[in-house]
């Protein structure tokens, strides 16, 4: 059987670096491109981090392509009180010195929607813009894409950084509102699925770490800023991988146990709820779902498939 293609869209920080682990050994998936966007880290950063973590699993052969530094028209605030200055846990990582493949990720992912079309599946781990922009270049896109899952939002309104509002939705929701309104078919996995169904506790963690592996002493080791900030902030009792679970779900999806087809908004213009996506769930607009939202989904499956991921 072929390996699915999937192009992976990504603000990379430490739970990104997973999700690109975990798609990069799949042996059912064939990435076919990395663009990475401003987000959780500078862009510069982004990049080098999603470089680093295609070396280390040595898939050199996956063309990585910087794109966007800064939203399409707000100032790029970054996560990095969450994932560390680096990204990546400030565990002392070299992080520098690598070269992307292309400077344009918005080409690179218009491209890929010809050379896959109708077959592509397009995963977004960090902030819109990169999708955005394409849609502007090209509005005829979400012919070519049968499916775009995202990471962002929150189906109980509960968000990781505002009340209201998920990140990735924040850092750039007029982006958020330019895909809601382009006609991709959209699959949304918030962090609430994160916060309930992907939570590694401090006994987990060891248990993942102790396989031994390179790659899997990297997936926990990375996790070292972000667990301080669970405990502190979203008082989860470990590090949530909503990144992870978003690919695991993107690369099987009954790892969701409960969907829901739903018309979403974004509130671009609230100091108070900026970011927030509104979801109709009795739908008072009277408006047809633009968007599948996962509202359940299976731990247990999704922590194999991340034991599987590291453990070779």
């Amino acid at each position: 059987m072929p390996r699915r293609p999937f192009y992976v869209d990504t603000d990379t920080a430490s739970d990104d670096a997973v999700a690109l682990v975990i798609a990069l050994r799949h042996p059912d998936i064939d990435v076919v491109g990395i663009g990475v966007v401003a987000g959780n880290v500078p862009l510069d950063m982004a990049a080098q981090n999603a470089l680093y973590t295609r070396e280390l699993v040595g898939r050199l052969d996956v063309p990585v392509h910087v794109g966007e530094a800064a939203p399409l028209t707000i100032e790029l605030e970054t996560a990095q009180n969450v994932h560390g200055g680096d990204g990546m846990g400030d565990i002392g990582l070299d992080l520098s010195g690598r070269s992307a493949d292309g400077d344009d990720a918005v080409g690179a992912l218009l491209d890929a929607s010809h050379r896959y079309a109708g077959e592509l599946t397009l995963v977004t781990l960090g902030p819109l813009t990169n999708v955005a922009r394409a849609l502007e270049r090209d509005p005829s896109l979400a012919e070519r894409i049968p499916r775009t899952v995202v990471m962002g939002a929150v189906a109980d309104h509960i968000g990781n950084v505002t009340p209201a509002a998920e990140f990735n939705m924040w850092a750039d929701p007029h982006a958020v509102q330019a895909v809601l309104d382009s006609g991709l078919a959209l699959e949304f996995v918030g962090w609430d699925i994160s916060r309930k169904h992907a939570v590694v506790p401090p006994a987990l963690a060891d248990d993942l770490r102790s396989i031994g592996t390179p790659v899997a002493d990297f997936c926990i080791g990375i996790q070292r800023v972000v667990e301080e900030f669970c405990a502190t902030q979203t008082k989860l009792p470990g590090f949530d991988l909503p990144d992870p679970i978003t690919m695991a779900y993107a690369i099987d999806p009954s790892i969701a146990t409960e969907t829901r087809r739903l018309h979403l908004e974004v509130e671009t213009e609230s100091e108070l709820t900026r970011g927030m996506v509104v979801m109709d769930v009795l739908g008072f607009m009277g408006r047809e779902p633009n968007a599948l939202v996962v509202t359940e989904a299976d731990n247990d499956a999704f922590i194999a498939m991340l034991r599987t991921a590291v453990a070779d």
